[in-house]
């Protein structure tokens, strides 16, 4: 169970609870978790937020993408889209997520979607457009390259229409589409705020238990 009230699920079908997918294999999943984020900074910090990131997502072989503050039903966030290598096969792995962090919780809706048999086709394009010397750039949170998967142009947003049905450009959209639609309850919502890693409680507020039925289906929004 997670403090999410409500979500636009039209075109998903549910899995398992919690898990759901769609026609175009997208997995859409949320969570909570009754401990303190792991967060490396706190959301107003961004830019030593985005290169903590940066270093833990290149330290698990992948690659950020994007880190950027905002806000879910009103309650502070961090927007992530990151690839991963696939590891059983050639290809990447992309992800996008909000994690809304309160002192001792968070909640988390993820979308992702993985590269089929076809791979690289996005990026042997834009490369031949932008040109090599162009193509790879120094991480904007990290500076230079922190390691794992490169960072590069061609997994900027404004590529995305010429690319409709790539993995990458549909987690964003899903993404985008998904978020004005998300409503927390009252509860998490008036937890302490999440101060950074080094201004964690000691003593963890959770939520009471949620009564069943809490978490329902929206197609209207």
């Amino acid at each position: 169970m997670t403090p999410i009230t409500s979500l636009d699920l039209t075109g998903f079908t549910e899995r398992e609870p919690g898990v759901w997918t769609d026609a175009a294999g997208l997995v859409l999943s949320v969570h909570f978790f009754p401990l303190i984020p792991d967060l490396p900074a706190p959301l107003h910090e961004p830019q030593r937020l985005g290169a903590g990131l940066a270093q833990l997502v290149a330290g698990a072989g992948g690659g950020l993408i994007e880190a950027a503050p905002g806000s879910v039903d009103g309650v502070p966030a961090v927007r992530q889209l990151v690839k991963m290598p696939l590891g059983s096969r050639p290809g990447q792995a992309f992800l996008g997520s909000w994690t809304v962090p309160r002192a001792g919780s968070s909640t988390v809706v993820k979308v992702q979607a993985a590269e089929g048999a076809t791979t690289g086709m996005r990026e042997a394009m834009i490369m031949a457009q932008v040109g090599p010397a162009d193509y790879f750039r120094p991480h904007p949170y990290a500076g230079g390259q922190p390691g794992g998967l490169p960072y590069h142009v061609g997994d900027h947003e404004q590529w995305d229409a010429g690319f409709p049905d790539h993995p990458l450009t549909l987690v964003r959209a899903a993404l985008h589409r998904i978020t004005p639609t998300i409503t927390f309850d009252d509860r998490f919502k008036a937890l302490p705020p999440f101060g950074g890693p080094a201004a964690a409680p000691q003593s963890l507020p959770h939520l009471p238990p949620p009564k069943r039925g809490w978490f329902r289906r929206r197609k209207d929004a």
